[in-house]
């Protein structure tokens, strides 16, 4: 068997290469080599094209702490960046938004997955601090987030959902009048019992939907269940509240997971031509189905770009009060809700 030794790259793993090193190679100044390692546009563009032909020859791996220790802002050009589960389609088009408008401004992103789990919450919010990002674009999962002012410096911006105990710029949509538009498209179409499902009680977000569900029906709800956190607890509740002694003839569901679950429930009684239904936030392939599924979409595209921008006017040093962004819903008629009673 022969062995294969790679001298060029043992020479770089015992010699990690220097800003000076690159210097030597592209044949400039070590201060026109920091200028384009830190991104300053004074670098006529062939010393910089030069620049980068060493860097990328030698494979210099800049040191982004001491880099920052030498920036006069010590800024790290990094934020990070914690939602619900970046798998989800809405946490994942937030997330590229917000990725696109760092990556216009020279930041980069750290991202992380709660799963709805406070304690991690907290613990990748301080990790976060710790490598001294810029800033944090935060879903809160807990009903706390005090902890928050301990990581004294960082801008914070939630995102989704209201926080607890911190203040800072929110960026939501309009649960309210989303959910309370959505119940009166329903009515207009002769309902007049509307079952309500939900997600857990404890996010502002569903207290929300909650709320606008009942002003559009003047306070008095229909059958309502709480607390679903996925596709199969929002099936078996939908076959209950159908199979009970006062089914409603439309649905409202407060989340995408669970409008998923009541659509698998009507089609699996028949009731998928009989029982309206009407969905917060949109799903993939609801256009699809048959009926295809009316819902009020989010624009979780334009809640990334606006928490980033408003994330950045913090770094840049505004200090007004905390504010709070409502981006709007659009109600989305498809054939589901539009079922007369």
């Amino acid at each position: 068997m022969r062995t294969v030794i790679d001298i060029d790259r043992d020479r770089r793993m015992a010699h990690r290469p220097t800003m000076n090193d690159v210097a030597r190679t592209a044949g400039v100044s070590l201060k026109t080599v920091s200028r384009v390692v830190n991104g300053e546009p004074t670098v006529t563009p062939d010393l910089a094209a030069r620049v980068r032909a060493a860097v990328e020859s030698l494979d210099y791996r800049p040191h982004l702490g001491a880099s920052m220790l030498r920036r006069n802002d010590r800024r790290t050009r990094t934020i990070g960046v914690l939602l619900a589960d970046v798998s989800n389609p809405f946490s994942a088009a937030v997330h590229r938004a917000v990725e696109d408008e760092c990556r216009a401004r020279g930041s980069h992103v750290l991202t992380g997955s709660l799963d709805e789990d406070p304690r991690r919450e907290r613990e990748l919010a301080s990790a976060f601090a710790q490598r001294q990002t810029d800033g944090l674009i935060l879903a809160p999962t807990g009903g706390d987030q005090s902890y928050l002012r301990r990581l004294r410096g960082m801008p914070v911006v939630f995102v989704e959902r209201s926080a607890a105990g911190a203040a800072a710029d929110t960026v939501v949509s309009t649960n309210v009048a989303g959910a309370a538009g959505a119940v009166r498209h329903l009515v207009a179409y002769g309902h007049r019992m509307v079952g309500f499902l939900g997600d857990r009680r404890e996010l502002p977000t569903q207290r929300d939907r909650h709320r606008g569900y009942l002003r559009a029906l003047g306070g008095r709800g229909g059958p309502a269940v709480h607390d679903l956190r996925d596709e199969a607890a929002a099936e078996r509740a939908t076959v209950a509240m159908l199979r009970g002694p006062d089914p409603p003839t439309a649905i409202f569901a407060a989340q995408g997971l669970v409008t998923i679950g009541a659509v698998r429930a009507l089609r699996r009684l028949d009731q998928h031509r009989r029982v309206a239904l009407v969905g917060f936030d949109d799903f993939p392939l609801a256009d699809l189905l048959e009926p295809a599924v009316t819902v009020v979409q989010q624009d979780p595209a334009r809640i990334g770009r606006t928490a980033a921008a408003a994330l950045f006017e913090r770094i840049d040093g505004y200090d007004g009060p905390p504010r709070e962004i409502r981006i709007p819903t659009t109600l989305i008629p498809r054939g589901s809700g539009e079922i007369v009673a």
